[in-house]
């Protein structure tokens, strides 16, 4: 069975958690697209780990991990990340390997990056860590792969730099190196879990152009990056948050704003820590975008959701939701392609009866408060969507089922 899983929103939904604990009974973890500008974050009996590149199964030791085609790899970033998870006791060598057909992240790249955001008339807001210009490279038919290391035509062709960068690298990335189609048909039958980069909303073509990845952060990226067809799909789980967030530049429609809600963005933030992984920078917090989250249930074809930090809105008196838009005063439940209606949407919400008590020792839907079951249940009926897995905390086993996932 093949099972993915993606971000239903901007990133930063807590993908990583949801990997780590489905992986539990997954055989083999694969992380299908972007680079070293994710940040996954995972808590297991306390022990906080973070991950940029690396697939968030890797801390169960009996799994093994790829490292997807369709991603954009820092080999620097990569040794870095797996010598940070040998100091914590991670042993993961002989578990992970790498798509010969992904992408490398040059050293050059980086200032390149920064250096365009400057020039651009809209910033984006870049990490500055290279992967859209390895994605321009690769889509200009100028980059570099992980097989062309080992390809003396393809490899003569770089700068010396390029490759006095990639020797540090060459002996180590060797022995992790697969082709990832016959990787892959080997692994039929098998219970494959698929790891998405960024959110849906991040999407080069699905998300809010041009204020989006460069990599697929879409369901189809699964197939494309985990070296399988798109037919071989057989569930996808969009994960979000019981709120909104946004880093970096672009429109955001559901924002908390001082006017209407006074120091709720910073309470919000606070409480679920809502800062970069990858750059530490201060999340944009606002309320569940439910316009946004219908639309990304239906252009990614997601068989369920999950929702995480619920627990989060434990001590708030009133939980609203974005039910709709009014784009000069117009009120529309669809989600614009422009970014001059997005911009100029401003939210229309429902609100909700706060639970008041905390919820994250909860077990089951049953022992959730009544007011948590309206608010989900509306999330449900709005989006078409059931939700079929619920984290109420940040630990691993502050997670349980609604519906098994693991069943087709």
């Amino acid at each position: 069975m093949n099972l993915v899983v993606m971000g239903a929103q901007w990133g930063d939904e807590g993908k990583g958690k949801i990997v780590d604990y489905l992986a539990s009974e997954a055989e083999t973890v694969i992380r299908f697209s972007g680079g070293a500008n994710a940040g996954h974050t995972i808590v297991t009996n306390g022990v906080t780990y973070k991950l940029h590149l690396v697939p968030s199964g890797i801390i169960d030791k009996n799994k093994i991990c790829l490292m997807g085609s369709a991603m954009v790899i820092d080999p620097e970033g990569l040794f870095n990340e797996l010598d940070n998870l040998s100091n914590q006791g991670i042993d993961w060598k002989g578990r992970l390997f790498v798509s010969d057909r992904a992408h490398l992240v040059l050293p050059s790249y980086k200032q390149i990056d920064i250096e365009m955001d400057k020039k651009r008339k809209s910033p984006i807001g870049t990490t500055g860590r290279g992967i859209g210009v390895a994605y321009s490279q690769k889509a200009s038919r100028d980059g570099f792969r992980v097989c062309d290391i080992f390809d003396e035509q393809m490899y003569s062709r770089l700068e010396d730099e390029d490759k006095v960068f990639l020797e540090k690298f060459k002996a180590r990335l060797e022995p992790m190196v697969v082709n990832a189609a016959y990787f892959m048909a080997q692994r039929k039958g098998q219970k494959n879990l698929f790891e998405g980069a960024q959110g849906a909303l991040l999407d080069l073509d699905g998300g809010t152009y041009p204020f989006v990845s460069s990599g697929f952060s879409c369901s189809a990226g699964a197939a494309i990056g985990g070296s399988v067809g798109p037919a071989s799909l057989d569930k996808i789980l969009g994960v979000f948050k019981a709120y909104q967030t946004r880093v970096g530049n672009g429109p955001f429609p559901s924002a908390f704003t001082k006017e209407k809600d006074g120091d709720l963005e910073n309470t919000i933030r606070e409480i679920g820590n809502e800062y970069g992984v990858t750059t530490g920078r201060p999340r944009k917090c606002g309320y569940l975008d439910l316009v946004a989250l219908k639309y990304v249930c239906l252009t990614n074809s997601l068989s369920s959701l999950v929702l995480t930090h619920i627990d989060v809105y434990d001590g708030i008196d009133e939980v609203k939701a974005c039910v709709a838009y009014d784009i000069n005063g117009k009120i529309t439940e669809e989600f614009p392609s422009t970014v001059s209606d997005l911009e100029a949407a401003k939210p229309v919400t429902k609100t909700f009866k706060g639970w008041n008590t905390s919820i994250t020792g909860a077990k089951s839907y049953a022992d959730l408060p009544k007011e948590t079951q309206e608010y989900l249940e509306f999330i449900e009926e709005y989006t078409g969507t059931k939700i079929s897995i619920i984290s109420v905390g940040p630990d691993r086993d502050q997670t349980f089922n609604v519906d098994e996932p693991w069943t087709k």
